[in-house]
């Protein structure tokens, strides 16, 4: 279903985004580490970018995580069932977290745009940058999560109606 194809390439797309990160939070934690240690001056900014770039890194990941089959699951009772019981579980699950993340996506929206307009800054160091930034990340990992979570569905529908795996990718 060319949708699905839609949905997961975008999920892939910044799901490799996210994987590129670990870049510069690798980098940041060694300048930081040396500064430190070797120079005796600690960065203002290190400290800021590190939790910045991780939580941009997580929330970016989840969706292709989703994607993957790669979130705790605990497969030893459908391991047994039949392919449509097992995918009208699924289907069951999704439908019901579905509305919840949606709605802190929604929210997370709001929390953005309310940064954004604010100005508003992080007040966790000297350096004290804005975070509108991270809160946008947030939205758009919980945004990605949501068009995720609705790929899968339309897959375990399939899956119902259809009786076999199809390969989606």
């Amino acid at each position: 279903m060319i949708l699905i194809k839609l949905l997961e390439t975008t999920t892939r797309f910044f799901g490799a985004i996210a994987a590129l990160l670990i870049i510069p939070l690798i980098a940041a934690l060694i300048v930081e580490v040396f500064s430190r240690h070797v120079l005796g001056t600690p960065t203002v900014w290190a400290f800021e970018i590190s939790y910045m770039v991780m939580g941009t890194l997580f929330v970016l990941g989840m969706a292709n995580a989703l994607r993957l089959k790669q979130h705790v699951s605990v497969d030893l009772l459908t391991m047994k069932m039949p392919i449509k019981v097992v995918s009208s579980i699924r289907a069951v699950f999704y439908i019901a977290v579905l509305p919840i993340i949606a709605w802190l996506t929604w929210e997370l929206a709001f929390y953005f745009y309310e940064a954004y307009e604010s100005g508003e800054r992080s007040g966790r160091s000297a350096w004290n940058p804005i975070v509108w930034p991270i809160y946008f990340t947030w939205f758009l990992g919980f945004l990605l999560l949501v068009l995720q979570l609705l790929a899968e569905l339309l897959k375990e529908i399939i899956i119902i109606f259809s009786g076999k795996e199809d390969d989606f990718t």
